[in-house]
C-alpha cells in the first residue's frame, strides 16, 4: 500500500507558465529579460526556428545569470512549430520535476503565434504546469508599420514551415488581440497617435510597461485559455467599440439585412484597404445558413466560414454548443433571423467613417431584392465560391 507521503512525492511540482510572444522581437527580448530579473527562480525557454531551413531546431534554457542548457530537436513533418509544440512540454516538464524553478518563461520565436502554445501547455496540466499568463511585447512605434505590411512571412524570413501562408499584417495581428496582457516597452519613437491605435485595437488587453514593477504580477496573474479563445472567435468575439482619439477611430457597422454577394465581392479591395485593421462577421443572402469571418490587415483580406449561424440549427443542437457562444447569439437575435446579423469594425488613424458606411450599406439587398425572399436569395451569383474554396 503507497504511503501518503510517497504519494506527495510522487506528485508532480507545480510550475507557472508564461507566454512571451510578438513579432517586435527587441520588445520581446526585453520583457523575457525584465521577467528574469525581476522574479526569483524564472528560467527562460527559447526555440529558435530560423535554424529550420538546415532540419534542426535550436533550444536555449536560461536564467538571470545566464544560459544553462541548449539542444536541439529535429524537425516534425517539415514543420518547425511541430517539433516546437513536441520538444516544448517535455522540457518544461522537466523544469517542473527538477522544483527549482518558481516561473518559465516561454519565449515564442516571431512569428509563432501564442494560441496554439497555450492550448497546448495547458493540455499538459496534469504534468504540473499551468499558464498563469500571456504577453505580446510591443513597441508602439512598429505597431501600424507591422499592421500595415502585407508581406508573406516566408518572403521576410519568418515564416515557421515552408507551406506557411501568412503574412507579418495578419500573423502580427493575431498575436496583439489574442494575449490578455501587452508589455509595451518605452519608445522614443513613439506618439500620442501610436498608442492610441494600440488602445484601439485590444480595448480590453491589460497594458504594463516592461520597465515598471507591473510586469512580474501581470505573469502569474492568471489565464484561462478557453475564454481567450471565445474571446477570438468570430461568432462571439469581443470586437471594439466605436471610439476617436488622437487622429484614430474606431468604427462598428451593424446591420440585420444580408448582403448582395456580387455587390459585396466588388467592394472587397475598397474595404480591405480601408482601414488598418478590420474584422468581423457577415452573412450573405446566398448563404444564410453560414457565419462568415472577416478578417483584413496589411491590405489582404481573409474570409472563411466560422460555422452554421445557431438559429439554422435544430434546437437539439444547442446542448452541444459553448455557453459563451449561445451568449453572444443571445445578444444579437432577432425574431426573423435569428443571430444572423453584420457586425464588422473598422479602426485606423485618418478613418473615413462615412465613405465606410456609404460603401457597405450599398452592398446590402435593396428593399425589392429582401421582400423577394429566402428561396429568391440563394438563386444570386455566388461570387464567393472562389473565395471559399468551395
Amino acid at each position: 500500500m503507497t504511503q501518503p507521503h510517497e504519494q506527495a512525492h510522487e506528485r508532480p511540482h507545480e510550475l507557472a507558465v508564461v507566454i512571451v510572444g510578438g513579432l517586435h522581437s527587441d520588445a520581446r527580448r526585453a520583457t523575457v529579460e525584465r521577467l528574469l530579473a525581476t522574479v526569483p527562480g524564472s528560467v527562460a525557454l527559447h526555440h529558435d526556428l530560423s535554424t529550420a531551413v538546415q532540419g534542426t531546431v535550436v533550444r536555449t534554457v536560461r536564467d538571470a545569470l545566464g544560459v544553462r542548457d541548449t539542444g536541439e530537436t529535429p524537425l516534425v513533418n517539415d514543420c518547425a512549430c511541430c517539433a516546437l509544440r513536441e520538444d516544448l512540454v517535455p522540457e518544461l516538464t522537466r523544469l517542473a520535476a527538477g522544483g527549482s524553478a518558481r516561473l518559465a518563461v516561454v519565449e515564442l520565436w516571431d512569428s509563432v503565434e501564442p494560441k496554439v502554445m497555450a492550448e497546448v501547455i495547458e493540455a499538459h496540466g496534469g504534468d504540473g504546469l499551468t499558464v498563469t499568463a500571456v504577453m505580446t511585447a510591443v513597441d508602439p512605434a512598429l505597431l501600424l508599420p507591422y499592421l500595415g505590411n502585407g508581406d508573406d512571412l516566408i518572403d521576410a524570413g519568418l515564416a515557421a514551415a515552408a507551406s506557411d501562408q501568412r503574412t507579418v499584417a495578419d500573423t502580427w495581428a493575431r498575436q496583439l488581440e489574442y494575449a490578455p496582457v501587452l508589455a509595451v516597452v518605452d519608445s522614443e519613437e513613439a506618439d500620442d497617435e501610436d498608442r492610441a491605435l494600440l488602445a484601439q485595437l485590444h480595448p480590453t488587453a491589460r497594458q504594463v510597461a516592461v520597465s515598471g514593477p507591473g510586469l512580474a504580477v501581470a505573469a502569474l496573474a492568471g489565464f484561462d485559455v478557453r475564454a481567450a479563445a471565445a474571446a477570438q472567435h468570430p461568432a462571439c468575439a469581443l470586437l471594439p467599440q466605436d471610439a476617436d482619439d488622437r487622429g484614430v477611430a474606431t468604427y462598428v457597422w451593424r446591420r440585420l439585412r444580408p448582403f448582395h454577394p456580387e455587390r459585396l465581392y466588388a467592394a472587397l479591395e475598397d474595404l480591405t484597404c480601408a482601414a488598418a485593421r478590420s474584422r468581423g462577421r457577415f452573412w450573405l443572402a446566398d448563404r444564410p445558413d453560414t457565419l462568415l469571418a472577416w478578417d483584413a490587415a496589411g491590405g489582404a483580406l481573409c474570409v472563411e466560414s466560422a460555422g452554421p449561424w445557431l438559429a439554422s440549427l435544430p434546437d437539439a443542437a444547442w446542448e452541444l454548443v459553448e455557453p459563451v457562444r449561445r451568449a453572444a447569439a443571445a445578444l444579437d437575435w432577432h425574431p426573423e433571423h435569428g443571430d444572423r446579423c453584420q457586425h464588422l469594425v473598422f479602426i485606423s488613424p485618418g478613418l473615413d467613417r462615412d465613405g465606410i458606411e456609404q460603401l457597405l450599406d450599398s452592398c446590402l439587398l435593396t428593399d425589392a431584392e429582401y421582400a423577394a425572399g429566402r428561396d429568391a436569395w440563394k438563386l444570386l451569383p455566388p461570387a464567393f465560391d472562389s473565395l471559399l474554396e468551395v
